[in-house]
């Protein structure tokens, strides 16, 4: 078995260190500031597209995302937290399964944070949005992902707690799992899938489960 994991939502919780990154480029750039809501209704899509969301003009959006970046670099570990049962459900899942990242966060920092947190040599590959240029929902992602295993005659499985997530799944012809530990309603990710969890241990936990029945 092979499972694929998202990160913001699904394994950590960088709400702070978005909305603060953010409020800063707004700030650094003189221009008036969105809602944390707004924000945080975006969050899954690209840097770029959250921007554009947001009312940034096209050719500035290069300029914010730069200013975004800088500081996110400084502030992300110590402002991002594991979520609620993330570790365990990582462990149980390295267990049973070869382990994957595919986020639309940039990989290196992605990288960082989880090696932060102790649990990146769990993994065997992490494709952040510096590794494809079609994010998700495309299927590039976890298609550039699955070229790190062997996925001959295996299950693979998406987690992931976003629309995002879901549909990159299907576009890519995997399997998927919705946790609500993240942005996405449940109403929401019961449009793009039948299975879906509190959180990702509970969708671990559940993979264990198929596993024995197998």
């Amino acid at each position: 078995m092979i499972i694929l994991f998202d990160l913001d939502g699904t394994l950590i919780d960088s709400t702070e260190a978005i909305l603060k990154s953010f409020h800063n480029s707004f700030d650094v750039h003189k221009h008036l500031h969105p809602s944390d809501e707004e924000i945080k209704a975006l969050i899954g899509y690209t840097l770029e597209d959250m921007y554009s969301g947001l009312g940034i003009e096209k050719s500035l959006v290069d300029m914010y995302v730069k200013t975004y970046k800088e500081y996110y670099r400084v502030i992300s570990c110590e402002k991002t937290d594991l979520l609620q049962n993330a570790k365990e459900a990582v462990l149980l899942a390295k267990k049973i399964a070869e382990l994957g990242i595919v986020t639309t966060k940039t990989g290196k920092y992605s990288q960082e944070i989880m090696e932060n947190f102790g649990l990146m040599e769990y993994f065997e590959v992490l494709i952040g949005r510096e590794h494809v240029q079609n994010p998700k929902p495309h299927e590039e992602p976890i298609l550039k992902a699955l070229e790190s295993f062997d996925a001959t005659n295996k299950e693979i499985w998406m987690i992931g707690d976003t629309k995002l997530d879901l549909i990159s799944a299907k576009n890519a012809e995997v399997n998927s799992i919705g946790v609500l530990s993240g942005y996405g309603s449940k109403s929401t990710l019961e449009e793009h899938t039948d299975v879906i969890f509190e959180d990702a241990l509970d969708a671990v936990r559940y993979l264990e489960k198929r596993l024995l029945l197998i």
